[in-house]
């Protein structure tokens, strides 16, 4: 009976001590603080890899791979590191706008040797980290300075990345239409009417190639009309730069819209990633150009990034930005890496036409000449929603649920099977 009585005793005391904690955690600072929606790129890895389909395919994944589906490392980013390595320099801190070589470099791949910007040094280029930290400053810097509006149109889809950034920094998002999924292209008509009821001087963001996620670009011509209602309406363009080079295989030509938008006498923000171009993704290197009115006027810029940049991050990454100035400056290293983004991009082309082909051998009537029209890492397939989960229920081929897929996950050996797959859901 005693024994029993101790056993209440204890029972009462584990309950009361459960109640407590449990009132202890009700009260918590975070209780508050809901679970995150997961990153959906980062979601569909993850399923990826809990599946044991020998033929499982991942498309999500915005990282180029040779035709082996593996981590591709340039030669001219191993020749330039052990170039590096024989010099055997330090490790001390970089200025706050980043290596001096990188900065200068950087600004001539975007805007040419020959530009008229770059000889009268109307411009001031910083090292950041990478795109999404270019994109965040440049943000911080309009929402501090640029007093002319606060809001920044986005096309429709844009990277996913876009609007928080944006938002984060305190601007207001709008967008205007881009992608006409009728077409699986430009929807030229509805851009140019949305921007040309944007109000005056509002931030409008391009991607300058490669839309990410469309791989839709809008062609010169268009893009000529797009500068005249930015020139009439006295937008700001904000220009994202993530692939030059990797969408065509010619850095000049990926940078055409960029340099024609300048030449019109449109002053400009840039932000550039080597992520794709050089393969530099975990090295984080990147840059923010600010188009200026007259040297004086760059300079007052510069002192005002410095500022915004040294309570976010201090100072940029160091060895990412050494590779990326040493192949850039040193003749024959640049040779060879533009040989190299080119062989990269020519891989992802021959992919598109092969998928395209293979579809054709599987006996489907559907029209696929976007797949070979849109350019750059990524594709906007037209898949639906429900084929885009048949294709993962049935054929371990993942991808995200708008249908786009990474072009650089696609190899010889598994581009039939994934023809394969999307013929079966999308008869």
């Amino acid at each position: 009976m005693a024994m029993l009585s101790s056993r209440r005793i204890l029972s009462t005391v584990a309950h009361h001590q459960g109640l407590a904690a449990l009132s202890a955690r009700a009260s918590s600072t975070w209780s508050h603080v809901e679970m995150g929606a997961p990153d959906p790129i980062l979601g569909v890895t993850e399923a990826f890899k809990r599946d044991n389909n020998s033929k499982k395919m991942n498309l999500g994944v915005g990282a180029y791979r040779d035709d082996s589906g593996k981590p591709f490392v340039l030669s001219s980013v191993r020749k330039a590191e052990a170039q590096i390595a024989a010099k055997k320099l330090d490790k001390e801190y970089l200025p706050i706008g980043g290596l001096a070589d990188f900065n200068k470099a950087c600004a001539a791949l975007a805007l040419g040797d020959n530009s008229e910007v770059i000889k009268s040094g109307r411009y001031i280029t910083v090292q950041t980290i990478s795109g999404t930290g270019s994109l965040r400053v440049g943000a911080n810097f309009l929402q501090r300075f640029y007093k002319s509006s606060r809001e920044v149109y986005l096309p429709k889809p844009s990277w996913g990345n876009h609007t928080p950034i944006f938002r984060d920094a305190g601007l207001e998002i709008k967008s205007y239409r881009y992608y006409d999924p009728k077409t699986c292209g430009f929807d030229a008509a509805g851009a140019l009417e949305d921007i040309s009821k944007t109000p005056e001087q509002a931030i409008i963001l391009f991607h300058a190639c490669a839309h990410n996620p469309t791989g839709v670009d809008p062609k010169p011509d268009q893009w000529k009309e797009l500068a005249a209602i930015i020139k009439q309406r006295n937008l700001f363009p904000f220009f994202d730069m993530a692939y030059q080079g990797f969408a065509s295989g010619d850095a000049d030509r990926d940078a055409w819209a960029l340099r024609y938008f300048i030449d019109q006498g449109i002053n400009l923000v840039l932000s550039q990633s080597y992520a794709k171009n050089m393969g530099l993704y975990g090295e984080r290197v990147g840059g923010f150009t600010v188009v200026c009115s007259d040297s004086d006027e760059a300079k007052r810029v510069e002192s005002q990034l410095k500022i915004l940049i040294r309570p976010m991050y201090s100072n940029p990454p160091l060895n990412g930005a050494r590779i990326a100035a040493t192949i850039m400056n040193t003749a024959e290293l640049r040779t060879e890496w533009l040989e190299e983004v080119k062989g990269m991009a020519n891989r992802i082309i021959s992919m598109r036409e092969q998928l395209v082909s293979n579809l054709k051998k599987e006996g489907s009537i559907h029209n696929w000449q976007h797949i070979i029209d849109q350019i750059g890492m990524f594709c906007y397939t037209g898949l639906k929603p429900e084929q885009v989960e048949r294709l993962t229920k049935e054929f371990s081929i993942y991808m995200t649920k708008d249908g786009r897929i990474s072009v650089a996950g696609i190899t010889s050996a598994n581009v039939g099977y994934l023809a394969h797959g999307i013929h079966k859901v999308s008869k």
